[in-house]
């Protein structure tokens, strides 16, 4: 794998039961993410987006094939390995926040530092960072019932960056949101991941946001096409 190159899938297959037969979701996709690089994923809903991105993000096996990120082939690794690179290595954002309820937003962002191990005053200290960059510090101590839609996103954002992973995953980020709201939210991922140099894959819908990646493909019949 070349060295600017931090995600390839290779040929990866990824089937699913359904009844007597198997559904084929990923069919021999190929695909290449480089260091810094964002792309976007934009396909109809039922073409197997979050499926490429749960095989890309370690949460789901391959069934064949392999995923190799930053040069470690991941596809046959045991749980507590593919755990280790999603904690260290891997963000993940979706479309609805998943924040912790009873927690407020800047404990949403330290728990996953708190997890790596990070203590409390550093995973505080880089929370508050965090929030000043996606422009909600003073809503740190909030909990999330307690802020719109576009505020829990970009606390989700945070949260998601919280440990400086290499590699963003985000399906649908603003699929939840209104145009106005979903703009102003795509504005801070955009800004958080060019000044940090994060390699991004995004599912979207939105094509006037995917045209503001650096490349833009497809599924069809199961292979990631360039669009």
């Amino acid at each position: 794998m070349a060295k600017d190159v931090l995600l390839e899938l290779k040929a990866v297959e990824r089937r699913y039961d359904e009844g007597a037969r198997k559904l084929t979701i990923l069919d021999g996709a190929d695909f290449t993410l480089h260091r810094g690089e964002t792309v976007a994923l934009v396909a109809p809903s039922g073409a197997g987006k979050s499926t490429l991105l749960h095989t890309a993000g370690l949460l789901e096996w391959p069934d064949g094939g392999d995923v190799i990120l930053n040069g470690r082939a991941c596809g046959r690794l045991s749980d507590d390995e593919r755990t280790a690179i999603r904690r260290n290595q891997i963000g993940f954002v979706y479309q609805f926040h998943h924040l912790l309820p009873e927690f407020s937003a800047i404990e949403n962002i330290m728990m996953p530092q708190l997890v790596r191990g990070l203590g409390p005053k550093d995973a505080r200290d880089r929370s508050i960072q965090l929030l000043d960059y996606m422009k909600i510090g003073p809503r740190a101590e909030h909990r999330p019932a307690e802020l719109s839609g576009g505020e829990q996103q970009r606390v989700a954002i945070a949260r998601a960056v919280a440990n400086a992973p290499l590699l963003l995953l985000a399906d649908e980020p603003t699929g939840n949101l209104d145009p106005a709201t979903a703009s102003y939210v795509f504005d801070a991922l955009e800004a958080l991941v060019r000044q940090s140099g994060l390699s991004c894959l995004i599912a979207t819908h939105n094509h006037d946001l995917a045209a503001r990646m650096d490349r833009r493909v497809t599924l069809a019949e199961g292979k990631v096409v360039e669009i």
